[in-house]
């Protein structure tokens, strides 16, 4: 049947008695409906942040707001030509990270994102942050760089899962066997110059190419969604290795502390706190064997951050400490031992050690509750040697639902963790929301990083709102860029992939989040009670928490005052100007 011409749309309405808009009782149902919102609204962890927000900065919430829903209606559309249309992909703001990549870097957003204030760094793993490109060229430039294999690389099947590192020798390399061919004897080592001038499939780049395969989870892995986590985790789990083989070796090491402040500051991170697992051995300068323990690599991380910040291009860097972390697939035998060497580590470097926490796939690991006995130990021989070591534990990187891996939550919590990492499974629990919330327990989330692990399918689907609704303070966090393909942009790919995927966030919610990041930093040793008073202060306090606070907000506006200077009302928002 044919639909009624538009001209008499209002008298048809008005004969079948349909209400206008405009009438009273719609109007007073309209009004009930978005105080409700608004109600909602008043319980998110964001409201405090943007009720205090400056005229400028709400000027520049509302801009970024009005850029978002023009890019939403050219950028992110099937007439926007670009790889993704022949391939028959439909597009949409908040698609799969690996395919939104490319054409995130081509908006308006993403240059204002990448100028924004992101404050801090709270979770990353150490190996995980190199820029690719950079370390191999070191590793080419540097004199004594060798590789080695666990069996000889000789198919295309060794080629995709075989176990490989770098080292470094001056004397044991060997340019008369190919590493390619069934020839090689496990474990000899091979210059890396020769390696790559030999590889089979297009020489120098092509060896490139594979090393780069082999350290990151490609676009192919990340969209194989129902392979499930377990297989993309064996990946990644194999990516550690190679890369701190390449990055342990001091040359290399103490140019990568510093270029890696330098692309923190560049994004907008002052201050970052990593993780290493502490797995991989290092090696100074010219000695042909490994060093007994991690004193040399620490005491190379502290002196090139302070270079780095007593310099004229590090001068608005905070800084950055360690929390050392221990693989929680470990026995009790080597727990212990890890854990002796993090006491001993932080008697040697107090300013740089600042907690402790257990890594790797929850899913296959022990359980924080398996590990207790070991965690009530450790916390007796701090005490003995005189030391505050907190917890800032992993947990709830997991689909689980009441399993031992989900119910890591209640332990981290029970044992006193002052943040969470991830916390991806903290949803599902209303008591342990209320517990985080009252005992102020930061949860560091990494949205790009369970997107890629397989934990939702997008942004869309990740489980951070539902936190930010409840009131749960949140940081964002890029995890283990190398590995999952933010590059070398510090928090940026994670800072868009949250404005764009969420309407309720916008630029404030951002700016909440990165005030967060701030807040929970562990800039300097400070009791339980010494640590929940300065995060409850805040910029009234008296100590570097409020003063780093203090300056945020300061960035904090200008960067707004930018954002209305460069995007104001004149301004073309067509993303192809």
């Amino acid at each position: 049947m044919a639909s009624e011409p538009a001209a008499d749309d209002d008298s048809w309405e008005q004969a079948e008695g349909i209400p206008s808009l405009s009438d009273p009782f719609i109007q007073k149902y309209m009004a009930g409906r978005d105080a409700l919102v608004e109600q909602e609204k008043k319980q998110r962890s964001d409201r405090a942040f943007r009720e205090n927000l400056s005229p400028m900065a709400a000027e520049a919430c509302s801009i970024v707001d009005q850029i978002r829903f023009e890019e939403q209606q050219t950028l992110w559309t099937k007439e926007y030509e670009d790889s993704l249309v022949s391939q028959h992909v439909d597009v949409f703001p908040g698609m799969m990270f690996s395919l939104a990549k490319d054409r995130m870097e081509k908006s308006k957003l993403w240059q204002i994102i990448k100028r924004m204030p992101k404050g801090t760094l709270l979770h990353c793993h150490l190996e995980a942050m190199v820029d690719l490109d950079w370390a191999i060229g070191e590793a080419f430039a540097t004199e004594g760089v060798c590789i080695r294999s666990d069996h000889p690389l000789s198919s295309p099947a060794a080629l995709l899962k075989t176990g490989f590192s770098f080292t470094f020798s001056k004397t044991q390399a060997r340019d008369n066997v190919s590493i390619w061919s069934d020839h090689y004897t496990s474990g000899a080592l091979i210059s890396i110059a020769t390696a790559a001038e030999t590889f089979p499939s297009g020489g120098r780049k092509g060896f490139i190419e594979w090393i780069q395969s082999r350290c990151s989870i490609t676009a192919e892995e990340h969209l194989a969604h129902h392979e499930g986590p377990n297989e993309v985790w064996r990946k990644f789990l194999s990516c550690f290795p190679i890369l701190g083989s390449l990055i342990f070796y001091e040359p290399i090491y103490r140019k990568f502390v510093r270029k890696m402040c330098k692309q923190l500051l560049d994004d907008g991170v002052y201050y970052v706190d990593m993780r290493a697992a502490f797995y991989t051995p290092y090696r100074c300068l010219g000695q042909e064997e490994f060093d007994d323990g991690y004193i040399n690599m620490l005491d190379h991380m502290e002196d090139e951050i302070e270079k780095f910040k007593a310099s004229e291009e590090g001068k608005d860097f905070w800084g950055g400490r360690m929390i050392w972390t221990t693989v929680r697939a470990f026995d009790k035998r080597r727990v212990i031992e890890s854990m002796k060497q993090c006491i001993e580590m932080k008697l040697e470097f107090p300013d740089l050690i600042a907690g402790y926490d257990l890594v790797g796939q929850e899913d296959m690991g022990r359980s924080l509750q398996d590990l207790a006995p070991e965690l009530f130990w450790f916390r007796k021989k701090c005490a003995e040697a005189g030391v505050d070591i907190p917890f800032f534990f992993h947990a709830g990187e997991t689909l689980g639902d009441g399993d031992s891996v989900d119910e890591n939550l209640f332990d981290a919590i029970v044992l006193g963790t002052r943040r969470i990492g991830h916390g991806f499974s903290l949803y599902k629990h209303p008591l342990l929301i209320d517990m985080v919330k009252e005992k102020k327990i930061l949860i560091e989330s990494c949205p790009v990083s369970n997107e890629v692990l397989r934990l939702c399918g997008s942004i869309m689907s990740h489980p951070l709102p539902a936190l930010l609704a409840r009131g749960v303070p949140v940081s964002l966090c890029n995890d283990d860029p190398t590995i999952l393909g933010q590059g070398v942009s510090g928090m940026s790919h994670d800072y868009w992939q949250a404005l764009q995927g969420w309407e309720n966030l916008g630029l404030a919610g951002l700016g909440s989040l990165a005030e967060n990041s701030v807040r929970w930093a562990s800039f300097e040793d400070s009791s339980a009670k010494e640590w929940v008073q300065d995060i409850k202060d805040g910029t009234m306090g008296k100590g570097i928490r409020a003063r780093r606070l203090k300056e945020w907000i300061s960035r904090w506006e200008k960067f707004c005052a930018w954002i209305v200077d460069e995007y104001g009302v004149d301004e073309n928002l067509d993303p192809e100007e």
